[in-house]
């Protein structure tokens, strides 16, 4: 392989967008599920390199860029939760029928878990890294929705002056040199901001309804990885709100498993990336 993450290849969806991804294909005469990670809010594919190549020592393995972000065309038509699970369900038909672990950090959690729901049959289990919860109340509340608007608007003002790569200098230590290339081309731009900005601005009122109508996962597994501590943006009380609905989450899914990465604060790909292999692995 010439890339740390893998080859690449162009997924076109049903509306003619292309996206980006990378693809290492494991061992072979592998014939398990193929895993495809889905990043967080305004993450890339790049997030999960110190992940991805560890599982593909078991399987398949994909990641790629969701619309506007990375290398992947922006969406005209907007960047609901449903779109973005559109577009993931597009990328699976692209690379066969399955079956697939999907992993999804943070945001990408209910990415993965929408996405799942429309097309079951075709999912093996479901490994969810810190993810964003209906189940916990600290996100509809007044002080947060302000806080992700604050947020974003400096964001946006640090990726004009060409220093919002500076906030997130940590990202970028003890990477390939490959990988720390790509995110400094691509994570910290005016673009990265403008997406993220588009899918902040339905995101938590959809999420909101699923409190009442969440997507139905059936008898898919379901593996929580929760981190363990506060910090990135996250008060101790907000990690207790957030952990326990991890837990709940888990409580729905038939053997469902709720992990503690007890070094990590919420970038468990990047401090802990040896628990989630060890969970995506179980999976296979």
């Amino acid at each position: 392989m010439t890339h740390t993450q893998g080859e690449p290849d162009w997924v076109v969806t049903r509306d003619g967008r292309r996206l980006h991804a990378m693809v290492l294909p494991g061992p072979g005469g592998v014939t398990g599920p193929t895993v495809v990670f889905e990043a967080g809010a305004a993450a890339t594919r790049s997030s999960w390199a110190t992940v991805q190549p560890e599982v593909a020592r078991s399987t398949r393995a994909i990641v790629y860029d969701r619309s506007g972000l990375g290398r992947s065309a922006p969406d005209p038509g907007g960047r609901t939760l449903r779109r973005m699970a559109d577009d993931l369900n597009d990328l699976l038909d692209h690379f066969g029928p399955g079956p697939y672990v999907l992993a999804g950090h943070s945001a990408g959690g209910p990415i993965v878990r929408q996405a799942a729901a429309r097309r079951p049959e075709r999912i093996a289990g479901l490994v969810l890294v810190d993810p964003t919860d209906e189940a916990a109340d600290v996100l509809f509340g007044r002080a947060f929705r302000t806080g992700e608007r604050v947020m974003i608007g400096l964001g946006t003002s640090l990726a004009r002056l060409g220093l919002l790569k500076v906030v997130f200098r940590g990202l970028l230590r003890d990477i390939p040199d490959d990988v720390r290339r790509d995110l400094e081309r691509e994570a910290f731009t005016i673009g990265t901001m403008r997406t993220h900005r588009e899918q902040a601005r339905t995101f938590l009122d959809e999420l909101a309804v699923w409190r009442h109508d969440p997507p139905v996962l059936a008898d898919i597994p379901v593996t929580v990885v929760s981190g363990g501590r506060g910090g990135d943006g996250m008060s101790a009380g907000v990690r207790a709100r957030a952990n326990a609905s991890h837990a709940h989450r888990v409580a729905l899914s038939p053997g469902g498993r709720h992990v503690i990465a007890e070094r990590s604060g919420h970038y468990v790909p990047k401090t802990e990336p040896e628990v989630i292999v060890r969970e995506i692995v179980k999976m296979l």
